[in-house]
């Protein structure tokens, strides 16, 4: 009786939201049934990565190259984390998100991201013990006044309820934007900025950690992150991001 009350109060109070605030596209604002969705013609473009994909790095095959198969990216670099998930590839529709989430105050998107970023990343989850997103550095925090991919990391902590570290990893030194940079210039911009403050190892120490950002190109960023967070004695890494580069033009 008290279960049934209870989805009766639940199903009261989204119709009231909904009659409030009504459901829209998160792309491109159209009416749609329910919060947080896509209209059918932006889940049709919507470009959600799927197996069969490199075991290590993420990125999609053309076709299935059975159990295990890693790409001959991951093989040539071997990355300093042991797994990485994306929810989407980059596209324009990934971008439109990413930079509304980033750019323009829409932090209301974060919930819904995460949904699919903890679809695409379940066995990261099962086997995480502490969330650490990417940190921005404290002037570009004051610019932008928040940080997305903390956003990402909180929500997916919450969703999944596991153990969100926010101010373990930080980012001592102000790099350049990544933007524009070639591979090279992007992995010696982020060399070396990153660190784990002494007082808060004993809160990744000996832990599976999830590394969570916003977006994944050339991996740069959260390949320093992953050394810092290995430095600072974490047994192991495994990245989720919302979307991944997966072209060859990285």
């Amino acid at each position: 009786m008290l279960q049934q009350i209870g989805n009766i109060t639940g199903h009261v109070l989204r119709s009231a939201r909904d009659l409030a605030i009504p459901p829209a596209c998160l792309l491109c604002d159209r009416l749609v049934d329910t919060q947080g969705g896509l209209c059918a013609t932006c889940w049709k473009g919507a470009r959600f990565i799927e197996r069969p994909y490199c075991e290590v790095l993420g990125l999609p095959f053309a076709f299935d190259q059975g159990k295990g198969a890693v790409s001959a990216r991951a093989l040539a670099d071997p990355p300093p984390f042991d797994r990485l998930r994306a929810a989407m590839a980059y596209d324009d529709n990934a971008r439109r998100l990413v930079s509304a989430l980033k750019f323009s105050d829409r932090g209301d998107l974060a919930p819904w991201m995460a949904q699919w970023m903890a679809r695409a990343g379940r066995e990261l989850i099962e086997d995480c013990d502490t969330v650490v997103p990417v940190p921005l550095h404290r002037l570009r925090l004051h610019e932008r006044r928040y940080n997305q991919s903390a956003e990402l990391a909180r929500a997916i902590a919450r969703l999944c309820g596991l153990n969100h570290a926010p101010q373990v990893l930080l980012r001592h030194r102000r790099t350049r934007q990544q933007v524009g940079l070639t591979s090279l210039e992007r992995a010696r911009n982020v060399q070396g900025a990153f660190r784990i403050e002494a007082a808060r190892r004993p809160q990744i120490e000996g832990r599976r950690i999830l590394l969570v950002d916003d977006v994944h190109t050339t991996g740069a960023t959260v390949r320093a992150c992953a050394r810092a967070l290995k430095r600072g004695g974490a047994a192991a890494i495994d990245v989720l991001v919302f979307a991944s580069v997966v072209g060859d033009d990285i």
